[in-house]
């Protein structure tokens, strides 16, 4: 099974609940002299992970008991390939306005963008795309490489990451999904290529939680 790796400060922040338990969010951040809202991803991590149990208005405490952590292990079980979907995906010369369609028609967050070789090249959220309808310019003339995050600023997984690594990416990086990727390592230049596979997003989590709870 694949174990969560933990940062730095999730670890300080584990070491802190240890010894003051219950402790507050608001009382861990004085202690590490940070705003609330910096460890809000550390926490959510924490806590779905099983390290942490949160209680209404008693605060965090660290959770010890194997059994307690048993929903962990099994969620550490699975692999991105076990939930994954299928992706939404248009091509870097289509029209603002066409990824729009594509996106009410895709019923999809985000829209995952490929070069004229297929592979990944960027990612357009609806925020962007309402960003670039605000305005007065043509969005049937504006193509989606002008808007979109490009490689290799965009977060991935791959099929064998944990369900719990692509957890931990979306709640850090405060997106709604992930492409799935396979690397393609191109023999004669040695350079790397991203071919989408699926998508990860936080309803494919979901529906895992829901699908455990209820067996």
């Amino acid at each position: 099974m694949s174990i969560i790796k933990l940062s730095e400060r999730q670890n300080k922040i584990l070491q802190i609940v240890k010894e003051c338990q219950p402790i507050t969010g608001e009382g861990i951040a004085d202690i590490l002299n940070v705003t609330r809202a910096t460890l809000r991803p550390d926490l959510a991590v924490l806590t779905i992970s099983g390290f942490l149990e949160a209680k209404p208005r008693v605060g965090y405490t660290f959770n010890s008991s194997r059994a307690e952590n048993e929903m962990r292990k099994v969620i550490d079980g699975y692999k991105v390939q076990d939930i994954q979907s299928l992706p939404a995906i248009i091509r870097a010369d289509c029209s603002v306005y066409d990824a729009i369609v594509t996106l009410f028609t895709e019923d999809s967050g985000s829209l995952f963008v490929l070069d004229q070789n297929n592979w990944l090249c960027g990612l357009v959220s609806r925020k962007d795309l309402l960003k670039a309808t605000i305005g007065e310019a043509d969005i049937h003339k504006i193509p989606v490489s002008i808007i979109m995050t490009r490689m290799p600023n965009i977060v991935t997984v791959t099929t064998e990451n944990s369900v719990m690594e692509a957890v931990q990416k979306i709640v850090e990086h405060e997106v709604d999904c992930l492409p799935v990727i396979k690397i393609i390592i191109e023999p004669e230049t040695n350079e790397y290529s991203y071919e989408v596979v699926g998508k990860i997003s936080k309803t494919n989590i979901t529906r895992l939680f829901l699908d455990l709870a209820s067996m």
